[in-house]
């Protein structure tokens, strides 16, 4: 007597030459000679900022991961058959999909689900989570290895499908960036496919502040550890402790600007761009933004970009939604 068939798993790798790091020179050296500094944020997660990110999320002052969940958890069956019970789940930054598995849930339980394909930048993760969803769920796996705000056309075709972008990531998008990005996201929805984007809710200054300025300092350490990422890739010589963590809400912006903070005049030295680098006593530099959004906001974003809002759900409090868009 035969068993049941080994779920199919299938891992394209499609990185640059140089890796998940290739275009981190042109990066640095871009924002650095700008007259206000910055660093992108795609740059914090490397294995050390990962796990600094994830004890972030457990933190009783950082809300919307436990508000994520919450919709999640009531809300996962509604999302499922208002996307019209799609035969595959991709999942754009995917990580451990921890929280994905209550809509892998919800896709079993109304029989419907063919496949998953996690996206992620991280090789590693991504393998470890594809074995864990095809043994758990019985169901072809498709991972890819990318950096899915580049490449994101070559995620797996066939549908109908649910591409799900959880966590509020969106919200680290500057306006343009969000904007190409969602119009992208449009052009790759045939009629039957669904977006299902995360996103932080506008609420009172002082909860948002609170999340990105905890009171055991984790996320000060996560922000400082992007400064040890570029002195090991580019041989800078920055250091960490002469920099101080700075989050405040902008409220003209709608968003929290994240920010380092220099504690003297110093100038840095990085190596691998021949480039040395004159911080003020006071400069800040901009390590990252978190825009927070309302429903009929996003409503017109979506409008922009040519989506159509399909679905909207929170948690009990308010403080996060899930959303549903179709292509227009």
């Amino acid at each position: 007597m035969g068993g049941a068939a080994t779920p199919e798993i299938t891992i394209d790798i499609r990185l640059p030459p140089g890796g998940p790091l290739s275009g981190m020179a042109a990066d640095v050296r871009a924002g650095l000679t700008k007259p206000f500094k910055e660093l992108s944020p795609r740059y914090f997660y490397d294995r050390r900022g990962s796990e600094l990110f994830e004890r972030i999320t457990e933190l009783p002052e950082y809300y919307p991961t436990q508000a994520e969940r919450a919709i999640l958890e009531r809300h996962a069956r509604q999302i499922c058959a208002a996307a019209g019970g799609p035969a595959t789940l991709i999942e754009l930054g995917s990580g451990s999909a921890a929280k994905t598995r209550l809509l892998l849930d919800a896709l079993r339980d109304a029989d419907c689900l063919g496949a998953y394909a996690p996206v992620d930048i991280s090789e590693e993760i991504t393998r470890s989570t594809a074995d864990a969803i095809a043994g758990e769920y019985g169901v072809a796996v498709h991972g890819l290895v990318c950096d899915y705000e580049r490449d994101l056309e070559r995620i797996p075709l066939g549908g109908p499908r649910m591409i799900g972008f959880l966590g509020g990531t969106i919200g680290n998008f500057e306006p343009a960036q969000r904007a190409s990005f969602l119009a992208r996201v449009a052009n790759l929805l045939g009629p039957d496919d669904r977006f299902l984007l995360g996103t932080d809710l506008i609420k009172e200054p002082a909860t948002i502040e609170a999340a990105y300025n905890d009171s055991a300092g984790v996320t000060a350490e996560f922000n400082r550890n992007v400064l040890a990422v570029l002195n090991r890739e580019l041989g800078a010589d920055f250091d960490p402790e002469a920099f101080e963590h700075v989050a405040f809400w902008d409220a003209e912006n709608l968003w929290v600007d994240i920010r380092l903070r220099s504690l003297a005049r110093q100038v840095v030295s990085i190596s691998a761009l021949d480039m040395l680098v004159a911080f003020d006593r006071g400069e800040e530099m901009r390590t990252e933004i978190s825009t927070k959004f309302a429903r009929d906001g996003l409503a017109g974003i979506y409008a922009e970009a040519g989506l159509e809002m399909a679905g909207w759900w929170t948690d009990p409090d308010g403080l996060f939604a899930l959303s549903l868009a179709r292509a227009v």
